[in-house]
């Protein structure tokens, strides 16, 4: 976890807050299995505010448990899992939000975790899907899967500056995949979310494939009109970081 996430909790806590999630994290150090008592009882011993960058309280202590949990490998990650599958919604996000520390502290857990990934990108839960798509997701999620999560996302309304990774795993059949979309969304007349326009634009080729440009001479008003509208924020938008700086580095043969 974030140190600043992890100095932010602790100020945040009063004393009768610490004082039981300094006790917890003592039984659970000594007793793992304790960790399935406390975990869900966090929110209301240590408060579900907002804390920072997307973390809330319960969040951060869920993280700290986790963290102190004495497994490693197989057997942690059979307790995680658990964690998640037994859960509410707040307990499955923290587990998701920190499976990224988890591995951090412990190399050995690796892709376990990458179950629970999938999981909450299978639902349509918001909250799930945009913790899902943190660090560890970016690590460990293959290409196919790691775009569709992409689009999922778009479909969904999740902003995609939420998604980790992006600027340097998106490539040219996400592309392809955002530009379908986009014309998709313009030819039944709809506006298209102006977070995808960085991505085709680093890949200008999906956009020009995307039969955009052909809908601003549509005899239809509503998709000319949409077209139109898609065309401009395309042309007004800026490639992504990464891929602009992978565009100017030779390729090794």
């Amino acid at each position: 976890m974030e140190t600043q996430v992890l100095a932010a909790l602790d100020r945040h806590l009063d004393d009768a807050a610490r004082q039981w999630l300094d006790d917890a994290l003592t039984r659970i150090a000594q007793h793992p299995q304790a960790v399935r008592a406390v975990f869900p009882a966090v929110g209301r011993r240590c408060g579900r505010a907002p804390l920072l960058a997307g973390w809330t309280v319960a969040d951060a202590a869920r993280a700290r448990l986790l963290g102190a949990l004495p497994l490693r490998g197989t057997p942690l990650a059979e307790e995680v899992a658990a964690l998640y599958r037994y859960g509410d919604a707040a307990e499955q996000r923290a587990v998701l939000g920190s499976l990224a520390s988890i591995e951090d502290t412990d190399p050995a857990y690796g892709a376990l975790g990458l179950t629970l990934v999938r999981e909450a990108l299978r639902g349509n839960d918001t909250r799930l899907i945009e913790a899902a798509l943190g660090p560890y997701a970016a690590r460990h999620l293959d290409a196919d899967g790691y775009r569709h999560a992409v689009l999922k996302c778009v479909f969904h309304s999740i902003p995609l500056d939420r998604i980790t990774g992006l600027d340097t795993r998106a490539d040219r059949e996400l592309a392809r995949m955002l530009g379908d979309f986009a014309h998709e969304r313009v030819a039944a007349g709809r506006t298209v979310p102006a977070d995808i326009w960085p991505v085709l634009r680093t890949h200008g080729a999906a956009a020009d494939a995307s039969g955009l440009a052909a809908e601003a001479h549509s005899p239809v008003p509503e998709r000319r009109a949409a077209a139109v509208l898609a065309l401009t924020a395309f042309h007004a938008t800026t490639p992504t970081g990464a891929a602009r700086c992978a565009s100017s580095t030779p390729t090794s043969t």
